[in-house]
C-alpha cells in the first residue's frame, strides 16, 4: 500500500519510495527513511498528507505520497 492510502491516527513503516533522487535524499534528511516509521496524522482535501516523522510533523503532497510503498 502507499503513504496516501494510510488511515489517520496509524503508524506505518516504510518499505520503499520511488521518488526521484534529489526529493529521497531531502526527505532521507528529514528522517524519513526506509524501515522507519511515519504516523499519519490527517488528510487535506487536494490530496496533502500532514504526518509525523520522529516527533516532527510535515506536510507532504499526493505527488510524493503515491510513491512512498509500505509494508503492509
Amino acid at each position: 500500500m502507499t503513504l496516501q492510502e494510510g488511515i489517520p491516527g496509524r503508524e506505518y513503516v516504510v518499505e520503499s519510495m520511488e521518488l526521484p533522487i534529489e526529493t529521497e535524499r531531502r526527505l532521507e534528511a528529514l528522517g524519513l527513511i526506509e524501515g522507519g516509521s511515519v504516523f499519519v496524522l490527517r488528510k487535506k482535501r487536494r490530496g496533502a498528507m500532514i504526518v509525523k516523522i520522529q516527533g516532527a510533523r510535515f506536510a507532504l503532497g499526493l505527488g510524493i505520497t503515491k510513491k512512498i510503498l509500505l509494508q503492509a
